[in-house]
């Protein structure tokens, strides 16, 4: 590889030299220059990795060279070296975008660490995070195998969450080391909700916090501590979509995280239902049939919420006031934060924002959309760009300015499918790609979660020989007729309804205001 090449200017070049062999002893080719239009015109020349600028220089001063610098090579990082110590120096210089400032005297270590920082640092990044994910690449294997319970799960998942992060910001070569592992824990997750998910349903006391759960042990404690509650659910929101925020809200608020299970299957219809009523989907089928939409219904899955929350409201015997948006477009967004004065009369505010389930609808019909979010870490950055450009960023704004309790959570994940499996059905199976229902369905047992008494799942059954089947893994539903079209059209597109950490294990946050 090539050394790295540096540009020096200063007027008392000279005094310098011990500086430059310095540099050079460790592999840099450095150029000098005494002024400012030697510097540019050797910056039309060659393409530097830094340049490092003084600031008192006779003809040119240092601010005036950085400006025409940054016209001709407008991303190489340039470093000031200076005598002043003037605020308005300083200002004017990170004002113009200087990677770097430092006061003279400057000695040879200080000047490395700067080269380091600024040319340097993804590959040092890149080589210690490698290190660290490898180190600690037995240490999540073994608990992989030995996660026995929910919350061993909840950790695996949050490491392997923090590595996904971590890796996918360098050129790491283990980025597919840590793919095949998060897709080995994925199958043991589908072993341990296999294993236990009825028993959850049923009561058990090692039962984890589900989306029934959700008013009960959030909601409803914090409204009976006198606390104004904003319940933001975001449909379709990842753990790790969440990470990617929680540097834009942290600064405002004092954050509580934790994760939940969503109940199968992880749908809207069937999860956020559940949320909002606090009933398990059979239960809100049978008390309440008018909120209830089948399966095979063309009326909206989803259209019932505020009502649903009423009647969990009426059942608990609350009195607190509440009002309920749904969220689709950065219009109504705006609308909400206008109207954040007027709301402030009543207990709680249930907000649903929907963009992130529109965004990976999208991507499945969009080839466009396909190729803006084309792997995981691009759909996570979509997701950070929506929230800092949108209207959502102000409502967050505007509410740690208020005393409001934020809870912003889910009703499910998605994940990005890979592997197709055939299944059969008739023309009244469900078109949902991680889950069926149906009477006729035919499939391979070994490759599915199977449900054969949804009853004892508490899931409604439209017919006495209803099955559910849900998909594990990575694994998607494909019929057999057009095969080989709807496996090539939907592979590698995010979907939701089976079984996988991304999908079930879902956030949970408690959001206040920090004390200013």
């Amino acid at each position: 590889m090539s050394a790295y090449k540096l540009l020096w200017v200063d007027d008392e070049i000279e005094l310098l030299k011990a500086h430059v062999m310095f540099l050079e002893k460790k592999g840099y080719e450095v150029d000098t220059v005494t002024n400012g239009y030697d510097a540019l015109e050797r910056c039309g020349e060659v393409q530097y990795d830094l340049i490092l600028l003084d600031e008192n220089m006779p003809g040119l001063n240092g601010l005036e060279t950085l400006a025409r610098i940054k016209e001709v090579l407008p991303t190489t990082p340039v470093v000031m070296v200076t005598k002043s110590e003037e605020e308005n120096i300083m200002n004017q210089a990170i004002g113009s975008k200087i990677a770097d400032y430092l006061i003279k005297p400057v000695n040879p270590t200080q000047i490395l660490l700067t080269l380091k920082k600024n040319i340097h640092q993804k590959e040092i990044v890149t080589e210690v995070a490698q290190s660290a994910y490898q180190q600690d690449f037995g240490k999540i294997g073994m608990q992989i195998n030995d996660s026995l319970t929910f919350d061993d799960w909840r950790e695996v998942y949050k490491r392997l969450t923090y590595w996904e992060q971590e890796l996918s910001a360098t050129d790491s070569g283990m980025v597919e080391m840590l793919a095949m592992q998060k897709s080995e824990a994925n199958q043991m997750f589908a072993k341990f909700i296999k294993k236990n998910y009825m028993r959850w349903i049923e009561g058990s006391e090692d039962r984890p916090l589900m989306s029934p759960d959700i008013f009960k042990s959030r909601v409803f404690p914090a409204l009976n501590n006198g606390e104004k509650v904003f319940l933001l659910v975001v449909d379709n929101f990842r753990f790790d979509q969440w990470r990617m925020l929680y540097n834009e809200i942290a600064d405002s608020f004092a954050v509580e995280e934790d994760l939940y299970c969503s109940i199968l299957p992880t749908a809207t219809q069937y999860a956020r239902n559940a949320i909002f009523s606090g009933l398990m989907p059979n239960i809100i089928a049978k008390m309440f049939p008018d909120l209830w939409v089948d399966e095979d219904s063309e009326e909206g899955k989803n259209l019932n919420e505020a009502p649903l929350i009423k009647t969990q409201f009426d059942r608990y015997r609350r009195k607190n006031t509440f009002t309920y948006h749904k969220i689709n477009d950065s219009a109504a967004a705006e609308k909400l934060v206008q109207q954040l004065p007027s709301l402030s009369g009543y207990d709680l505010n249930v907000v649903v924002l929907n963009f992130i389930d529109m965004l990976s609808h999208a991507r499945t019909e969009s080839r466009m959309v396909r190729e803006l979010a084309n792997n995981e870490a691009a759909y996570r950055s979509i997701t950070l760009s929506w929230f800092r450009h949108s209207a959502v960023k102000d409502l967050f704004r505007a509410l740690a300015a208020s005393d409001y309790t934020v809870i912003l959570t889910t009703d499910h994940g998605s994940i990005r499918c890979g592997t197709p499996i055939q299944v059969i059905g008739d023309r009244n199976t469900n078109t949902n790609l991680r889950y069926k229902l149906g009477k006729n369905l035919s499939y391979n047992p070994k490759e599915v979660f199977e449900i054969r008494d949804p009853m004892a799942a508490q899931l409604p059954s439209p017919n006495l020989s209803t099955a559910y089947i849900f998909a594990t893994g990575d694994s998607f539903f494909a019929y057999p007729n057009n095969y080989n079209y709807y496996v090539s059209y939907y592979r590698n597109t995010f979907q939701h309804g089976g079984i996988s950490m991304e999908e079930m294990l879902v956030p949970l946050i408690t959001l206040r205001p920090k004390k200013r």
